[in-house]
């Protein structure tokens, strides 16, 4: 019965883990809603499908955080709009696999914005 029990404990840690290493999570700290979201590897220019697709509504805004889909951890340079039309580029963001959330954004991050 223990033998059974430390296999079934093994099985749902180990579920567990790659659940969290598949789950990729934006949290948006400015103070902007985002209409759009692209995430490439960095230094290129292979952007990811728009990742507020994922959203009920297509924006993440203020204090939310958006699953993200088809990324993996990493540096990536991100690429935004936000609710006024602006468009910000935003590099060498560090994408984790593990904690409540995957990379966030402040305002002080947007500092390369065009009209």
């Amino acid at each position: 019965m223990r033998k059974f029990l430390f296999i079934a404990a093994l099985l749902v840690l180990m579920s567990a883990s790659a659940s969290a290493a598949d789950h990729s999570r934006f949290w948006n700290l400015t103070s902007v809603t985002i209409t759009k979201l692209f995430l490439a590897p960095a230094g290129t220019t292979n952007w990811s499908p728009d990742q507020c697709e994922n959203d009920d509504n297509g924006t993440v805004e203020v204090d939310e955080r958006l699953d993200l889909k088809g990324i993996a951890a990493g540096t990536y340079d991100v690429k935004l709009t936000d609710e006024h039309g602006r468009s910000c580029l935003v590099k060498a963001v560090k994408v984790k696999a593990t904690g409540a959330y995957s990379f966030s954004l402040n305002d002080k991050d947007l500092t390369n914005c065009s009209q």
